[in-house]
């Protein structure tokens, strides 16, 4: 007697996220300021972390230095995709133990006189991130540099006067003087723009009394090359010259 098989009850395929072997694409991604970069719940690529709120898998997993984690609750009796949601408490703790994240700052908005720079950072008590400003001169426009190329060169890829001066913003005058370097002139199709500075803060007494103070950009170094028609392109090549000493050419 053939015995009675019985019924047997739909059956449920779960997703498989992770997929063997690891197939990663040749550089990791870049994520977005305040984003971590992790190694992917399968244990293969590098991905930027899910954020809160946003869904959340077995591969895609959430930022865990944020306190986060991926809650699967809503998706029963799947238990697939879940929401990165913060441990309880964890909101304030992932505050107190602040990851900092800091833009590079930006190319001066000027080629010559007073300009502004600026950056993104979260290295303040809320861990917030906010824009921050700074001035920068990278050249003056009133002086001629090319009067001070050497004989037998084409460019000056650093100039500084021989005295100091006062910075004066909107009336507002410098405490104190100073004798900064500034970013040189080719005669070529070259351009000359910093590769090592640094941000002073400088303080002002302005007409009615009153003192203000503000960031302002103090170049150490700058570097002459032909890569000149996008500012933006020539700060990203100029990262692969940090070693070098201060080059006058």
């Amino acid at each position: 007697m053939t015995p009675t098989i019985p019924a047997a009850t739909e059956a449920y395929t779960r997703t498989q996220y992770c997929k063997w072997p690891c197939e990663c694409p040749k550089s990791p991604p870049r994520c977005s300021i305040g984003v971590s970069l992790v190694t992917d719940g399968c244990d293969c690529c590098k991905m930027c972390a899910k954020q809160r709120g946003e869904n959340c898998t077995e591969a895609d997993t959430c930022d865990f230095h944020r306190g986060l984690y991926c809650d699967y609750s809503g998706d029963r009796p799947r238990y697939e995709i879940g929401v990165c949601a913060p441990y309880e408490g964890e909101d304030e703790a992932w505050q107190k133990n602040c990851i900092v994240h800091t833009s590079p700052w930006s190319p001066c908005s000027k080629t010559c006189g007073l300009g502004i720079s600026t950056r993104i950072s979260n290295d303040n008590d809320q861990c917030r991130l906010l824009k921050e400003s700074r001035l920068c001169n990278m050249r003056p426009c009133e002086v001629d540099i090319t009067k001070h190329i050497k004989p037998g060169k084409k460019c000056l890829a650093v100039y500084r006067a021989n005295e100091p001066m006062n910075y004066t913003i909107s009336g507002c005058v410098s405490k104190n003087p100073y004798r900064p370097k500034y970013c040189g002139i080719c005669t070529d199709n070259r351009c000359c723009t910093p590769y090592k500075s640094k941000t002073i803060e400088v303080r002002f007494e302005c007409p009615d009394g009153t003192e203000i103070s503000w960031k302002i950009m103090w170049i150490n170094a700058c570097f002459c090359n032909l890569n000149c028609k996008n500012p933006n392109d020539i700060f990203a090549d100029l990262a692969h010259y940090h070693d070098y000493s201060e080059i006058a050419n």
